[in-house]
């Protein structure tokens, strides 16, 4: 999936970021299977673009937690439609809110099955 401007890591990183409502840099980068380093500069230019939010942990400074901004949820859901279009009108059109909500909940369920068995691989 790529959309204008950026590429798979990007959309995988805002991703999962949504996906997990917020997340600490090392749960991101053991989530994506990489080093925190590998994510520092990416993380730096999604701040940039006002698409991911870093605040500190109020119980232990060193710590920060990322999240998405309004920006970044939008950047993500354009993506997303326009990786699959057809998909997208038939969630918007045939699902009501609560169907919506529920694919959601799905999805993230199997992507913690997937993660799982990954793991389990290696």
């Amino acid at each position: 999936m790529r959309h204008e401007g950026f590429g798979a890591a990007t959309l995988s990183v805002i991703g999962q970021i949504y996906r997990a409502g917020r997340l600490t840099p090392s749960e991101l980068a053991h989530r994506e299977g990489v080093k925190i380093q590998s994510l520092t500069r990416l993380l730096k230019e999604l701040e940039f673009l006002d698409w991911i939010r870093r605040e500190p942990d109020p119980r232990d400074r060193r710590r920060s937690w990322l999240s998405l901004t309004r920006s970044g949820r939008r950047t993500l859901v354009l993506a997303a439609n326009e990786h699959d279009p057809r998909l997208a009108k038939l969630i918007a059109v045939l699902l009501d809110a609560e169907e919506r909500e529920l694919l959601m909940r799905a999805c993230v369920l199997l992507e913690r099955l997937d993660n799982a068995l990954g793991h389990a691989t290696q």
